[in-house]
């Protein structure tokens, strides 16, 4: 039996005003099925009491960020002297293995997770810039989803897909891209395993990392036409942003990702249902 599934899930929610409202419009006028949000995020308080509340059936995750904005602890391995993270994917990698700063990883993560559950039910748990896909930090953030019955945890894995489109590949995003995706699906090899040892559910493929930047409708319906398994969780990220002025900025061409019905149709023909974490741990 064909049981495919689709999530496409609103990362940055509650960075800013503009993002909050692409995730209303994009709930209530669109098919944008989930969204993880920042605790640290400058709109946060906007997420919890304004948006949230207006998208009862809205899947909702922390989005772990130890690389933007301000610590909610005092993490001086994390961060500069006025509390503002300052540390790149690669230095926080460098640092994975050093004791004391995956204490400082784990406290600023446990704050954030605790500050989003006390305004909300979480059902998953991904990053900013996929930082808890470093192995060690995986291990940590997998024991704390772990421990506050958070069932879903993102992985990477992700098809290595083609859009016949030369603007998409000759650019200086793409070749990076490439490098991260093959990063990522190898690290993804050894978190998959954790997160079977700690009992956590997890997508089975991810759409978003091959075409960062570059995410459009065809990113998608060509990622999810390379997946061939008939048993899976598709779970496509984007950084939707409302812009009421200009449709030139790629945060807001993300957005119409979610108003465009055509490539809803198409989702619907390729076989998969859309859904959240949030209705597929509920029929577990």
């Amino acid at each position: 039996m064909v049981n495919k599934k689709f999530v496409l899930n609103a990362d940055d929610f509650g960075m800013s005003k503009p993002f909050n409202r692409a995730v209303l419009n994009g709930y209530h006028n669109g098919f944008l099925s989930s969204a993880s949000l920042c605790a640290n995020g400058k709109a946060f308080n906007a997420a919890v009491n304004e948006i949230i509340p207006e998208c009862p059936n809205l899947g909702i995750g922390v989005h772990l960020n130890i690389i933007e904005g301000r610590s909610l602890t005092k993490s001086p391995l994390l961060t500069n002297k006025k509390g503002k993270f300052n540390k790149g994917f690669l230095s926080i990698w460098l640092n994975s293995h050093d004791s004391e700063f995956l204490n400082q990883v784990e406290h600023e993560f446990r704050t954030q997770i605790e500050t989003v559950m006390n305004y909300t039910k979480v059902d998953h748990i991904d990053s900013h810039v996929h930082t808890h896909a470093i192995p060690n930090i995986f291990k940590l953030t997998a024991r704390l989803a772990k421990e506050y019955n958070i069932p879903y945890i993102r992985t990477q894995y992700e098809e290595m897909y083609f859009i016949p489109s030369l603007k998409k590949h000759f650019n200086l995003k793409y070749p990076p891209n490439i490098l991260k995706i093959i990063l990522l699906n190898s690290f993804t090899k050894q978190n998959k395993q954790v997160a079977k040892e700690y009992g956590l559910k997890t997508n089975d493929f991810l759409i978003g990392v091959g075409y960062t930047g570059m995410m459009d409708a065809d990113a998608i319906e060509y990622g999810l036409n390379a997946i061939e398994a008939d048993n899976c969780i598709a779970e496509a990220l984007i950084h939707p942003c409302y812009y009421a002025v200009s449709n030139n900025n790629q945060h807001y061409n993300e957005f119409l990702i979610t108003q465009n019905k055509s490539l809803k149709d198409k989702i619907d023909r390729l076989g998969f249902e859309i859904t959240n974490y949030k209705k597929e741990y509920a029929n577990k």
